[in-house]
């Protein structure tokens, strides 16, 4: 049985990303304003491009977002997201990665937060973020 509130959306394609440091902590990015879903924590990532592997959208979006780079056997992949919103349904498989170089910047004006993965729940995320969160937690 299909599911009438997706029927007919678009599907996104965003690839995310848990970036873990040597403590354990997660990074998470505050949404700027004029962006939709402003003001809500995200893990870093972005719209995978045609012809663009969700790996290579990370590396690509985690060096443009915030100056940080690796490579994709760093890149493992813990779960994923299927969320309707309005006007589009997304499709978000999350990838953990421990083994970076460089230290976050925030280059696109949102602002940049390392918390424990428990801690997570004390940020106000998009309705697709939260259900992750379980999943770091049991992990780290």
């Amino acid at each position: 049985m299909s599911d009438v509130k997706s029927a007919g959306k678009r599907l996104l394609l965003v690839a995310a990303c848990a970036l873990v440091d040597a403590d354990g902590r997660v990074l998470l990015a505050q949404r700027p304003e004029g962006k939709q879903l402003a003001g809500l924590w995200e893990f870093p990532g972005g719209k995978v491009e045609p012809g663009e592997t969700p790996e290579q959208c990370l590396i690509r979006e985690l060096y443009e977002e915030i100056g940080i780079e690796t490579e994709i056997p760093c890149l493992a992949p813990l779960t994923f997201a299927s969320h309707s919103y309005d006007d589009f349904h997304l499709l978000m498989p999350l990838f953990v990665c421990r083994r970076f170089h460089g230290i976050a910047q925030p280059k696109e004006g949102q602002v940049l937060k390392w918390v424990r993965p428990r801690q997570m729940r004390d940020f106000p995320m998009p309705p697709a973020d939260p259900p992750l969160v379980q999943f770091l937690i049991d992990l780290l």
